[in-house]
């Protein structure tokens, strides 16, 4: 029987160093993989390297944001400018007293006179 728990404990051993070799394999591979990876692809700071391509591509945005942004803007100064002039000549027409200048009716009905 001696014999027998000898020869079981050696192929357990036997297999348990082909699996610790295995296992060592894969995480030595995969380790490799991901260090090819983080050098190719990723800054030191972990962002994403974006080489010329993405450089380009991040310019567009930029400049398309840029084009939407200014856009807005001018269209907003546009409303904002028509409103004021409505609001003027409704203060000029309604509110205003005889020779009072639009500005002096503003203040005088906001109270801050």
């Amino acid at each position: 029987m001696a014999k027998i728990a000898d020869k079981i404990e050696k192929i357990s051993e036997t297999v348990t160093e082909g699996y610790q070799k295995i296992e060592n394999g894969f995480v030595g591979g995969y380790k490799k993989i991901e260090g090819k990876f983080t050098e190719s692809f990723l800054e030191e700071d972990g962002s994403l390297k974006t080489g010329k391509v993405g450089e380009a591509v991040v310019d567009g945005y930029k400049k398309i944001e840029d084009g939407v942004v200014g856009g807005y803007k001018k269209i907003e100064d546009g409303v904002v400018e028509g409103f004021n002039k409505v609001s003027d000549k409704f203060v000029e027409k309604l509110f205003a007293k005889e020779g009072e200048s639009i500005e002096d009716a503003k203040k005088r009905l906001s109270g801050k006179e």
